[in-house]
């Protein structure tokens, strides 16, 4: 029996070496892997790998701003485009628990101004998962609108919206008009302004104090620009604001955050501090396939992944002017993965895919 004792004792004693060692490789990989990627002299991307309650990797490569030639870190600010549509999706499923909304309710409901009677049909539901079937017919026209057009301004169109792509509920077709809806839906149930619900109900239970929606003239601590490189010259020309279009909008991709403050959120969605249980699961359960993407499905305001040999994974990219965003995570085994990038010129999918290889071959699941 004694025996028996010592010989699990040193077991576990030498299964936790080999943990702590598979630990150290894997964030050596990774640290190679960003390395070759990001170049210290050009733009370049903020990651962090989460397991269990613990920030096992963190650091910053490249530069965050090419004019003041100022280096990303963990604490670097960048817009994560439509990863900020989870945060609209949590507002929403917010205000149906305490009764202020229906996910069942039509769009007609919360834009009675609207003409299209189409909006009858057409339930939040819908809109959360991309399966409305409206179009992005968005004018393109005026450059000045395009660049500088609020939610409001950008789904205007939707209210004399006479044909939709198809029924809703029949496909899935990504569309951020759609969530930028929620922008008024959110101001309509709750009678408080958006970015003022938001930061009293998202941001400060959270604790991401810092995070905030991209206006024009509004200070944005330690912020990255998004960068594009010229072919031709080499040099790296800013992309965002001014640039790229519709980035000016808030609910389908306005937010600036952190990895640091990132690791907040998902702290807050772990606890259930913001929604229940019960709302969490049907936010990350498949609500529609994604014919052109096997293996991948769309929830409300996350996509999720099957594939052979790794445990489901919860995630959503991100993509507007020179900003490119990857936020990971496996709920289950409690690991999170973020790669916020201020150039838009790197295979996303294949970095994913890389790191979650490292994390199987660390034995993590």
């Amino acid at each position: 029996m004694r025996l028996l004792v010592v010989t699990l004792i040193l077991c576990l004693m030498n299964s936790c070496t080999t943990e702590s060692k598979l630990d150290k490789e894997l964030i050596a990989d990774a640290d190679h892997l960003f390395k070759t990627l990001y170049p210290s002299d050009e733009p370049g991307a903020a990651v962090l790998i989460m397991k269990g309650d613990s920030v096992i990797f963190e650091k910053g490569y490249g530069i965050a701003n090419m004019d003041s030639m100022s280096p990303i870190d963990e604490n670097t600010f960048f817009n994560i485009a439509s990863v900020s549509k989870q945060f609209s999706a949590v507002a929403l499923m917010m205000l149906a628990e305490r009764g202020a909304l229906s996910l069942d309710d039509n769009v007609k409901r919360w834009f009675p101004e609207f003409e299209s009677t189409l909006m009858e049909k057409i339930s939040l539901r819908h809109l959360l998962s991309h399966t409305s079937g409206i179009p992005d017919s968005r004018d393109r026209s005026d450059r000045v609108f395009v660049t500088t057009a609020t939610d409001t301004q950008s789904y205007k169109y939707i209210g004399k919206l006479r044909e939709l792509n198809f029924e809703p509920g029949e496909m899935y077709e990504y569309m951020n008009p759609t969530y930028q809806l929620m922008y008024t839906i959110i101001e309509r149930s709750s009678g408080v302004q958006f970015d003022q619900f938001m930061r009293d109900n998202i941001f400060d239970p959270a604790g991401m104090s810092e995070s905030t929606y991209f206006e024009a003239d509004k200070s944005i601590p330690r912020m990255a620009h998004g960068y594009l490189q010229n072919k031709e010259s080499g040099i790296f020309d800013e992309f965002d604001y001014g640039e790229e279009s519709f980035f000016a909008t808030k609910a389908d991709g306005g937010l600036y955050t952190s990895v640091r403050e990132f690791v907040k959120w998902e702290m807050a969605l772990r606890e259930n501090i913001l929604i229940d249980d019960v709302s969490k699961k049907e936010a990350h359960s498949t609500k529609i396939e994604i014919k052109d993407m096997p293996g991948h499905s769309y929830g409300y305001g996350w996509f999720i992944e099957k594939r052979e040999g790794f445990p489901d994974k919860i995630y959503h990219t991100g993509n507007n002017g020179g900003f490119q965003i990857y936020a990971g995570r496996y709920p289950d085994q409690k690991i999170l993965y973020l790669i916020f990038s201020n150039r838009d010129d790197r295979d996303r999918e294949k970095t994913a895919m890389a790191l979650d290889s490292l994390f199987k071959k660390a034995n993590w699941f």
